[in-house]
């Protein structure tokens, strides 16, 4: 197996004019980001799949699809 660089960035990124901690006060209020393990993102590829699967592993009913009005 190929090993890859941990530098990831190409020499045409430009940050010259980002903002440090422009979203960080976001992050505070709370995320909603679950990392998955290997093994179980394998079985569950999607979040519809991991939203069913505790669903019905937390006994609560199927979400309904909405319908606009």
């Amino acid at each position: 197996m190929k090993r890859r660089s941990k530098d990831t960035m190409r020499p045409e990124y430009d940050f010259s004019k980002g903002e440090r901690g422009k979203y960080v006060a976001r992050l505070h209020k709370g995320a909603n980001v679950v990392v998955l393990d290997a093994d179980v993102a394998e079985k569950y590829r999607d979040s519809k799949s991991v939203n069913a699967a505790l669903r019905k592993l937390a006994g609560l009913p199927r979400a309904r699809k909405r319908t606009n009005r």
